[in-house]
């Protein structure tokens, strides 16, 4: 662009004098910037510019005026910038990851709404760019985020005068502005926007709340996190920082009329409540004195009631309604050891006396004896609630706004008809649950009393009328408690246990297309790929997880079933992989779930007693993890299936009993459906068991792993020292770690270079240690099973983070390697993988292989090669027995 000169200026020269002179050059300088468009050339340049202004050296005679032109001395302006593009990044959810399926409920749980004032639903929260998923609900003046629907403390919560704007959006979009600060959501359909946007509009111009009693600065511990808090009326809200306390958005609120305050320290106090303990600390002692001093008053205020109702809430879940959790209820069925609000109580007492005994805590002072007190402190809501509401479906959960409809409807399904019961694991035989009984009333064992009267034992015996009662029972063994509560309950009417079907496939229902994506321990659907959120499942509410095929898998939860479908098996056994992880008992490593077939939730009636747990089939055996950890320790149950397990189905129970060896289970299933689909997979495994060819003896030349297909032959040395070891060792206490006695090991490896079919092997324990410390000193006598032209190739590929990338790899490369060196591999990491499924008796994880075990395989101990051993045996049914086809290769390299 050529260089233009700066554009001329007309100024009035007026001859008179230097001094004259000067004065009129200063005012220039000062008025001059203003005559030029400040877009041609910047105010700074003409500044720069009138400086060096100097009056003409041959100035016109004092009397007269002249009109002269000025040109301004500075640089050449630049062309004018051209105005950025404004680049803002779109904020839209994660993209789905595998696609769901499942029956189109009547109602869509997602969203509700009930008034003006009062709506629910799934949206999609931005707070900057941290996105999340939360359950917003308005409730008059507050609106509340939560994780999940059955979430006891908030993510953001404010009260409805704090917003000062909401702003429509496209694409579902929405803004709520508190003064500077704002919220932006995204709702998945454009009702549930407009449903929104009208009720938050309709519900400002509410009053503020009264101002606080008391604010400032705090330390909160679990997270540790410098916070503001204030108490407004009997509640304790906790910001992020005083800013979002001045706007009005907190973080979450804790009501004071379900809390205790205890000193816990010389600055720190402690916050009791039903669900949560929270932890404080303040700067001062003074500042210690004033918070507790408000807050102690704040819930004085809240509790003014009878001395009983005093004693029954010092247990902080008898604070709240049993059944919708209310605050501070006065009312409580005696014979459920339940407490109720007094909506609650009203529809107890619908269901008859045969069923719920209601009394109030401050009319019926006579019935409150002290081992009726003791009882409910002791035992109350907690006992009561995990006996007949453990797990209720999240959008089925009673509030305490529920109307009287709603309450009704979700009390008789909870009592009468025992709809989210847990049944004792002997409901089934009604004599065996009154044995049961009589055992249990003889000790101190309030919870199974329980779980046994409310699935229906009765205190007398029908077939032996003359026999002891559990009443009885228990006042000549001196259990004071079991006494009052079989007499509470001594004429109670508890419905018995009938096996039901809440998932029972033949139901009518339209099929519905979805898009999940998994989150930590939530599963997110939406109804286009990267669209917000329509629903979101609680990953602890599943019941079962189904292998359906190598591209499927169902979900069964407490409400729904869920069909999850992928084009890609890697990626499709990493979501199944990633919910086992969740939802089995922690502990259970990643190498214990490779090839699982089905997982259930069940309860195992063994020889030691009823154990609750996890129950998981793949195609050598049943693993069963218990959920209660036992001496610091979680001890798993292993069964191996062979051709000789006998097993039989009881639909009516919905159990299987199972008979391996001498070892003898009942698997009873939380529903049947659950049940028939483990029967299938059961068959299925065993059908292959007889399918299976034979363990090789001295004559036969068939190999041992030609059903893998692998085109290659593995050494007959390394087959037999496979076969003994399956047979006698799996369960050797650090097999292939410790090492055996050197002579006898190298005397075999010469056996086995020269007759491997009748090398002599023993059977016991050293004997095993022998032939594993031969097995790997035969191997690594043998080439190497990676060409040394591929062995880079192969450690790049081990090197890679993520495991998608990586498996996509191997499988690559396992095409690529020679057919016996992939024949013996596969053998080998196979053996592996059978040799980690029993690590809770051989302490050998896949982790502990693959350290003792690179040097072996590879000659090597490199870090990238110890992943690499790991990999290949934690996978080994992907890598080395699923199809190898040209077209799913393709689709597993474009990962």
């Amino acid at each position: 662009m050529e260089n233009l000169a700066p554009p001329p200026m007309s100024l009035c020269w007026q001859g008179g004098g230097a001094k004259r002179n000067q004065r009129l050059i200063r005012q220039m300088r000062t008025k001059a910037p203003s005559l030029l468009p400040p877009s041609l050339v910047p105010r700074s340049q003409w500044k720069k510019g009138l400086r060096n202004l100097q009056p003409p050296v041959n100035s016109p005679a004092a009397t007269s005026h002249h009109l002269i032109t000025f040109w301004l001395l500075v640089d050449p302006p630049p062309p004018p910038p051209r105005p950025p593009q404004s680049i803002k990044k779109q904020k839209t959810p994660r993209v789905a990851t595998i696609r769901v399926s499942r029956k189109k409920k009547k109602g869509p749980p997602s969203e509700k709404r009930t008034s003006e004032v009062k709506m629910s639903s799934w949206l999609d929260l931005w707070k900057g760019f941290r996105h999340s998923v939360v359950w917003a609900l308005l409730d008059g003046p507050l609106m509340s985020f939560w994780k999940r629907r059955t979430d006891k403390a908030t993510e953001a919560v404010f009260h409805v005068s704090s917003v000062t704007r909401v702003k429509r959006q496209e694409k579902g979009r929405f803004s709520v502005y508190f003064g500077k600060k704002h919220l932006d959501f995204m709702a998945h359909s454009s009702v549930v926007q407009e449903g929104w946007i009208s009720a938050l509009q309709s519900s400002r111009g509410q009053p503020s709340p009264s101002p606080p009693q008391h604010h400032g600065p705090i330390t909160i511990k679990d997270p540790r996190n410098r916070v503001y808090a204030s108490v407004f009326s009997r509640v304790l809200w906790v910001y992020h920082n005083k800013e979002d306390y001045q706007v009005g958005l907190a973080w979450f609120s804790v009501p004071l009329n379900v809390a205790n305050v205890k000193p816990a320290g010389k600055r720190s106090f402690s916050l009791i409540t039903p669900y949560k303990t929270f932890s404080f600390a303040v700067d001062s002692t003074a500042d210690l004195s004033i918070w507790q001093s408000c807050l102690s008053a704040s819930i004085r205020s809240a509790m003014s009631c009878s001395q009983v109702a005093q004693r029954l809430w010092e247990n902080p879940v008898n604070k709240v309604c049993g059944d919708c959790g209310d605050a501070n209820p006065e009312w409580a069925s005696v014979n459920l050891l339940l407490l109720l609000c007094e909506a609650c109580a009203g529809q107890h007492r619908a269901l008859g006396t045969s069923l719920s005994k209601v009394r109030s805590l401050t009319l019926d002072s006579k019935v409150w004896s002290e081992q009726l007190i003791q009882l409910f402190v002791s035992y109350g809501n907690r006992v009561a609630m995990q006996t007949w509401s453990p797990a209720v479906p999240a959008d089925e959960q009673l509030l305490p706004a529920a109307s009287v409809e709603e309450r009704l409807e979700f009390i008789r399904n909870k009592y009468a008809k025992g709809r989210y019961r847990k049944p004792h694991p002997l409901a089934s035989s009604p004599a065996l649950l009154h044995q049961r009984l009589c055992e249990v009333v003889c000790g101190e064992d309030i919870e199974e009393t329980m779980s046994l009267l409310c699935s229906g034992a009765k205190l007398t015996c029908q077939s032996e009328p003359q026999s002891q009662s559990p009443l009885t029972l228990a006042e000549r063994a001196g259990q004071t408690l079991q006494v009052m509560l079989l007499q509470l309950n001594e004429y109670t009417d508890i419905p018995p246990f009938l096996p039901l079907s809440t998932n029972d496939s033949s139901l009518p229902g339209e099929e519905e297309a979805l898009h999940g994506k998994l989150e930590d321990d939530r599963f997110l659907f939406s109804l286009e790929n990267d669209s917000a959120a329509c629903d979101v499942l609680d990953l602890r509410e599943v019941r079962s997880i189904l292998l359906r095929s190598s591209l499927e898998f169902e979900i069964v939860t407490l409400s729904d079933r869920l069909i999850c479908a992928s084009d890609n098996q890697l990626e499709l056994d990493t979501h199944l992989l990633h919910i086992l992880q969740v939802i089995l008992p922690v502990g259970v490593s990643e190498a214990e779930l490779g090839g699982v077939l089905a997982g259930s939730k069940v309860c195992l009636l063994d020889g030691a007693g009823c154990i609750e747990g996890w129950a998981i089939l793949n195609a050598v055996g049943v693993s069963i993890y218990p959920s209660l950890v036992q001496d610091d320790q979680r001890l798993s149950i292993r069964m191996p299936l062979d051709s000789k397990t006998i097993y039989e189905l009881n639909a009516a129970e919905k159990s299987i009993n199972l008979q391996t060896g001498k070892r003898n289970v009942h698997l009873r299933f939380e529903d049947d459906y659950s049940g028939e689909a483990w029967l299938v997979h059961l068959k299925d495994v065993l059908a292959n068991q007889e399918t299976a060819p034979q363990r090789p003896v001295a004559n036969q030349n068939k190999s041992l792993y030609h059903k893998l297909k692998l085109g290659g032959k593995v050494p007959p040395a390394v087959e037999r020292c496979i076969s003994h070891i399956t047979q006698h060792g799996l369960q050797v206490d650090g097999i292939y770690r410790r090492c055996g006695l050197a002579p006898k090991v190298s005397r075999l490896v010469e056996a086995l270079q020269s007759r491997p079919d009748s090398a002599p092997m023993e059977d016991d324990e050293q004997g095993i240690l022998d032939v594993g410390s031969a097995l790997k000193k035969y191997v690594r006598l043998q080439p190497p099973l990676l060409p040394p032209k591929q062995r880079e190739l192969w450690v790049k590929a081990a090197a890679q983070p993520e495991e998608l990338a990586r498996l996509a790899s191997y499988r690559r490369l396992l095409r690529q390697l020679p057919s016996d060196n992939k024949a013996t591999l596969g053998a080998l990491v196979g053996h592996f993988y059978m040799i980690q499924m029993f690590s809770s008796q051989n302490q050998m994880t896949a982790q502990n292989l693959a350290l003792v075990l690179v040097p072996t395989l590879f000659q090597d101990h490199h870090g990238d090669l110890v992943r690499l051993t790991r990999d290949l045996i934690i996978h080994h049914a992907l890598l080395f027995l699923s199809p190898e086809e040209e077209e799913e290769e393709e689709q597993i390299t474009a990962l």
